[in-house]
C-alpha cells in the first residue's frame, strides 16, 4: 500500500514537471519571437535571439528529460517521450535552419513549434 501511494506521489510529481516543461518550452519559444521582432529592429536583437534559442533548446531537451521522468515511474504511455523527442527535433531544425540564415521556413516553422507547444500544454 504505502509503495503505491509513493508511486502514484512519484507520478503526480512528474506530471507536475512535465507541466512546468512545457510552460518554459512555450515561453521561450514565445520570447523568440519578440526576439526576432527586436532583430528587425534594435541593434541587440542580435544578440537575445542568439541567446534564446540556446535557452529554448535547453527547454526543448528539458521536455524530454520531464517526459521521460514522468513516464517511467508511472509506467504510463511513452506518447509524451515521443511528442518531446518530436519537439527536440524541430527545436534542432530550427536552429540548423536559423544558422543557415532561411527565414522562409525558419519563421513559419517558428509559428509552428508555438502552436503545438501551446496545444501540448493544454492537454495538460
Amino acid at each position: 500500500m504505502t509503495t503505491q501511494m509513493t508511486a502514484t506521489a512519484g507520478a503526480r510529481r512528474g506530471a507536475s514537471f512535465l507541466q512546468v516543461a512545457i510552460a518554459l518550452q512555450t515561453l521561450t519559444i514565445f520570447l523568440q519571437a519578440v526576439s526576432a521582432g527586436l532583430l528587425l529592429t534594435a541593434s541587440y536583437g542580435e544578440t537575445l535571439h542568439s541567446v534564446g534559442a540556446r535557452v529554448m533548446y535547453a527547454a526543448s531537451m528539458l521536455y524530454v528529460l520531464a517526459a521521460v521522468l514522468a513516464w517511467k515511474p508511472g509506467g504510463g504511455s511513452p506518447r509524451p517521450v515521443w511528442q518531446a523527442t518530436g519537439f527536440l527535433v524541430l527545436a534542432s531544425v530550427q536552429v540548423v535552419l536559423g544558422i543557415a540564415h532561411v527565414p522562409s521556413v525558419h519563421l513559419p516553422l517558428g509559428v509552428l513549434m508555438f502552436g503545438l507547444s501551446v496545444l501540448a500544454l493544454a492537454r495538460r
